[in-house]
Parts: C-alpha cells; sequence; structure tokens
C-alpha cells in the first residue's frame, strides 16, 4: 500500500524557514516523480516544486525560486522541502504527491500525480 507522511509543518513569522518531510513507502522509491504542492483557502493548489528521483532533476514554481529547495534520501526514501525566507503569501496547506507508474511530462502539474499525502499546514505571520 502506498502511503505517503508529511511532517514538519508549524507556523513562523516572515523571514523564517521550516523544513517539510515526506516519507514515502509500498513502492519502488526509484525512477518517479515527487511533488510539494500547495493550497491556500480559496485559491486553486499550485505545484511548488519536484524531483524526479531516478536522475535528481529539480523543478521549481517561479514563486519559489531561490528561496525554496527540494531535496531526497534514497536510502530513506524520504523527500524534503527546505523553505527559507518564508513570507505570508507562502500559508497554505502542504502537500506530498507521488507520480507512479507514469510517464511525467510537466512535474508542477498536479495531474500527473496519482498519489497524496494527507497535508501539513505551513503558516507564516508577517
Amino acid at each position: 500500500q502506498v502511503q505517503l507522511v508529511e511532517s514538519g509543518g508549524g507556523s513562523v513569522q516572515a523571514g523564517g524557514s521550516l523544513r517539510l518531510s515526506c516519507a514515502a513507502s509500498g513502492y519502488p522509491y526509484r525512477s518517479s516523480g515527487m511533488a510539494w504542492f500547495r493550497q491556500a483557502p480559496g485559491k486553486e493548489r499550485e505545484g511548488v516544486a519536484a524531483i524526479y528521483t531516478g536522475g535528481g532533476a529539480k523543478y521549481y514554481a517561479d514563486s519559489v525560486k531561490g528561496r525554496f529547495t527540494i531535496s531526497q534520501d534514497a536510502v530513506e526514501n524520504t523527500v524534503y522541502l527546505q523553505m527559507n525566507s518564508l513570507q505570508p503569501e507562502d500559508t497554505a496547506m502542504y502537500y506530498c504527491a507521488a507520480a507512479l507508474g507514469v510517464w511525467v511530462l510537466d512535474f508542477l502539474n498536479d495531474r500527473e500525480y496519482n498519489y497524496w499525502g494527507q497535508g501539513t499546514q505551513v503558516t507564516v505571520s508577517s
């Protein structure tokens, strides 16, 4: 059974940092697309960052480039999202997603992903 378990969310002040973790289990971790998405109240879900676990290619939304970093620990089957210089507009529920058994064309498109975690809340105050 595929499981994605997020952790690391919380509340910080603007300019602060958080690191999100997504522990994956129940499937061959290698050669899959893994991504972080976020959804704020009243807004559509948006892709934040993604990684191809096989080759390590990384993709970022323009809004987070230079502030967020996605990484992986292939031994622990875990994907991380290091978030620095957080701003109030980064406040959202953050979801981990995996694209398994599919060829991903657009790594920041949520329709490419077929497994999702439950989400972790990130709140940034000004």
